[in-house]
């Protein structure tokens, strides 16, 4: 996928307002691209911890392949940053090296702008797995970004779209997750993602089979994830009674 990436950067450097389908092969081009890269990297890291008993030769050598798939993941994660609104605080490229074009300012539909400030935080919030909490707070700031651009798209998406929208679901979805595994406040995530599923639940007899399908996938995310977090709190909630 990065020729696509590359591909489609030069779409979005053209000063224009990305199409609904322009948007989805943005969208697909780094998504495949990150995601293949952070599956391989999960691999390594499990790996790593395996061989550690395994001899110092090979543990450095798994060492060193995740760190070179970890650089092109921060790599693909600010260059999508910076086109969509000339990155994060954190950008390791001078502001006026950036691109010259933004996508997120350009989107007019409330769909658009939400879809889009949500890959800003996406992005953002996989930038955390690879960046320390020290020293500079990398970490820190990342998750701020991440929090404030899923925040933006929220506001948006409470006010004009419907709860059952596919977009607005996957939104509730990842900031759910950002919740979770990023702050490690499992209450919040819960409440979110139960808001989320319970808001669309009561709508979704009104939707076309197409639509409904694309609700319905993303509920049972948040569903399976509601699921999961709940045992894990009261596990931990036992353990301390324990």
């Amino acid at each position: 996928y990065d020729d696509m990436v590359h591909h489609m950067a030069l779409v979005a450097k053209m000063g224009l307002e990305l199409s609904t389908e322009e948007r989805a092969l943005f969208n697909a081009a780094f998504k495949n691209a990150v995601g293949a890269r952070r599956q391989a990297w999960r691999a390594l890291t499990m790996l790593e911890q395996k061989e550690k008993l395994r001899g110092e030769t090979v543990e450095k050598s798994i060492k060193a392949f995740r760190a070179v798939i970890e650089e092109e993941i921060r790599i693909l994660c600010y260059k999508i940053l910076d086109l969509l609104t000339k990155g994060t605080r954190c950008s390791p490229l001078p502001y006026t090296q950036r691109p010259c074009s933004e996508v997120l300012p350009l989107a007019t539909g409330a769909e658009s702008k939400v879809f889009l400030h949500k890959l800003h935080g996406d992005y953002c919030r996989y930038l955390t797995e690879f960046e320390p909490g020290a020293p500079q707070g990398k970490h820190a700031q990342l998750a701020e970004d991440a929090h404030d651009s899923y925040k933006l798209a929220s506001d948006i998406a409470l006010n004009d779209l419907p709860p059952t929208n596919p977009v607005r679901l996957g939104l509730a979805l990842n900031f759910s997750v950002f919740y979770y595994e990023v702050l490690n406040s499992p209450e919040r995530a819960c409440l979110l993602a139960k808001a989320a599923f319970d808001d669309a639940i009561s709508a979704m007899d009104n939707l076309e089979d197409d639509e409904y399908q694309d609700s319905a996938s993303i509920m049972q995310l948040l569903r399976d994830n509601l699921t999961l977090w709940t045992a894990d709190m009261q596990e931990a909630s036992d353990h301390h009674v324990n």
